[in-house]
């Protein structure tokens, strides 16, 4: 993966190239094009291609579930979904989505708060321009250790106060060593270590020259 200008955004690492449905998708035409595409959820789209709607597999599992029974109609929203053959009615609405430019750190948090693998990623108006998914956000540990170290070198060692300090990157994990005069500084750089796109975990191994020792 090659060094980077600046933080990845999700358009870095979406799928440009997303399948979707429209509203009167079959059932069956569904579980078909989640199938062949190794997809867990697909966006529905009306008009020239505004998302509406997200069909997942949590949205189709409620037929089997109700196998077998006769859902009643007051039973709730599965039970709504059992009944259901069009993806209109089997959709989650309103969608939830992602803009081009939201980094991938904002990404992360809506997939955990909402609780979904995959996101389709829409314009101003809502108008689909791809997805991106768990394992697309996941790519940012795919750095090279060597890109990640110059990289800290470069944004974050990079001033007159930390000239005694350097930094190494095994497997992800950055750990800072040197001497330290303003322990101050300890939280702040730890921090802006573990920021940089790729780093796993960041340790200290920091000595105070007034001290003379750790």
């Amino acid at each position: 993966m090659p060094e980077s200008a600046g933080p990845r955004i999700v358009s870095d690492v979406m799928t440009h190239t997303a399948v979707a449905i429209g509203r009167d998708a079959p059932y069956k035409e569904i579980v078909a094009l989640m199938d062949e595409w190794k997809v867990s959820a697909l966006p529905v789209l009306e008009g020239e291609g505004r998302v509406v709607g997200v069909v997942s597999e949590a949205d189709l599992l409620p037929k089997e579930a109700f196998r077998g029974a006769d859902p009643d109609p007051g039973a709730g929203e599965d039970a709504a979904k059992a009944r259901a053959v069009r993806a209109g009615d089997l959709m989650s609405s309103p969608a939830v989505t992602v803009h081009a430019g939201a980094s991938l750190a904002e990404a992360a948090r809506i997939m955990a708060r909402r609780r979904v693998k995959r996101l389709p990623v829409v314009d101003g108006v809502g108008m689909l321009e791809g997805v991106v998914s768990r394992s697309d956000l996941l790519k940012v540990f795919l750095r090279e250790d060597g890109e990640i170290r110059a990289e800290i070198r470069r944004s974050v060692l990079d001033g007159a106060a930390l000239t005694g300090m350097d930094v190494t990157v095994t497997e992800g994990v950055a750990t800072l060593r040197g001497t330290l005069a303003e322990r101050a500084l300890v939280p702040l750089l730890a921090r802006a270590a573990r920021a940089v796109e790729g780093v796993v975990d960041v340790r200290m191994e920091l000595t105070d020259p007034r001290e003379g020792g750790s």
